[in-house]
């Protein structure tokens, strides 16, 4: 037998610790933990370490999680994501808060081939080379307005003011919901919009309150969408109010006040989990989301964001155990099998919905995913 050198096997030694040390799958998230959108950030970051309490292996293989601030910022979302990839080596992206980070995030992953899974929606992916490297948790906004409209319609309301958000979520609530209420002839009379980092919308008020509408439609989301509203109760409103789930956060409880009481709000059946029957389909993985936060923070929430992460990381897991056989962690194959997996996806049972992907759909929920909610006296209450 040849003697074998100490330099070589040195080398071998390096390079099989080397690939043992990659065996573990990475993750790589980037949250709006500061900034103007870190209300919805921080619950994200929280969330998918509740995801990770939950499944913490897959396989044999364990996660392995780098978390980034973009401080609700595009284009450090978008340098964030860049860093990951290209870097630490991430096998796929999550995040991240605000609608036009999250578009950012999206753009760069995809050119590099990396699938994000996104707890924010966004209304549209880009492909590459005719692939769609992105899908989102949150519930279908088609579904999230059209069924504020058909409530709309039951209540005889004709016209709604709206005041939005400046920016792509802001333009998706009012998309959205004009797409479902022009059919039934339900007027929006206003398109209002303000920044999120503004601290008065007294104009864009002024000009609701002079419309006259029968309902007012909030376009904006977490502490940021407390203004309008605030606004509104001050000029004496008495129209309907209305709203998406991302003012379902306790910040914008607490800063809203009185000023919100009544508002009707389309949300995932996660935020009113105890007033669920035992038969609704997501009501056991509620429970179970509910210990891993507790295991995760030592506490409970009642945020409506978190849960998105955790579903995200639900998704990601499953994507992982299927994938896994087809390739290496840490390798442009795995990437590519994670992507596929996703895009996938059959009736996976989560917190917010059930979810299913497909090449023609980045977003993978129906009505099942839905409930309507009213703010009474600082709590969600199941409204129908």
């Amino acid at each position: 037998m040849k003697a074998v050198s100490r330099t070589a096997v040195a080398a071998l030694l390096l390079v099989s610790s080397a690939v043992a040390a990659r065996a573990e799958i990475v993750v790589g998230v980037v949250q709006s933990q500061t900034g103007p959108v870190s209300s919805i950030g921080l619950p994200y970051v929280r969330g998918t370490a509740a995801g990770q309490a939950y499944i913490g292996e897959v396989g044999g293989e364990k996660f392995k999680v780098i978390v980034l601030d973009d401080a609700s910022d595009p284009s450090t979302a978008a340098k964030n994501t860049r860093k990951l990839i290209e870097e630490d080596k991430v096998d796929v992206i999550m995040g991240t808060a605000g609608a036009p980070a999250t578009a950012a995030l999206i753009a760069v992953a995809s050119e590099l081939k990396v699938p994000v899974i996104s707890p924010t929606p966004v209304p549209g992916v880009p492909k590459v080379d005719d692939k769609p490297w992105a899908v989102s948790i949150p519930q279908n906004p088609r579904d999230m307005f059209g069924i504020i409209v058909d409530e709309m319609k039951v209540q005889n309301i004709k016209t709604v003011g709206f005041i939005g958000f400046s920016d792509a979520w802001g333009d998706l609530v009012y998309n959205m919901t004009k797409r479902a209420a022009d059919p039934v002839g339900i007027e929006i009379v206003t398109n209002e919009r303000y920044a999120r980092s503004d601290t008065s919308v007294r104009a864009q008020v002024l000009k609701v309150t002079a419309a006259k509408p029968d309902a007012f439609l909030n376009g904006g989301s977490g502490t940021g969408g407390a203004l309008p509203l605030q606004g509104l109760a001050e000029r004496g409103f008495k129209g309907k109010l209305y709203g998406g789930p991302s003012l379902i956060n306790p910040d914008f409880v607490r800063l809203v006040g009185s000023a919100g009481e009544g508002i009707v709000v389309a949300a995932g059946p996660i935020v009113v989990l105890d007033q669920l029957p035992d038969t609704h389909p997501t009501k056991a993985m509620g429970l179970k989301f509910r210990e891993a936060y507790q295991k995760a923070h030592g506490e409970l929430t009642k945020d409506i964001f978190a849960p998105y992460a955790f579903d995200c990381w639900l998704i990601l897991a499953d994507a992982a155990k299927r994938a896994l056989p087809n390739a290496k962690p840490g390798t442009p194959e795995f990437r590519s099998a994670m992507r596929d997996a996703i895009y996938s996806t059959k009736e996976l049972v989560g917190t917010h919905g059930i979810y299913n992907y497909a090449p023609e759909s980045h977003v993978g929920t129906d009505r099942r995913a839905l409930v309507l909610v009213q703010l009474q006296g600082g709590e969600w209450k199941l409204y129908k």
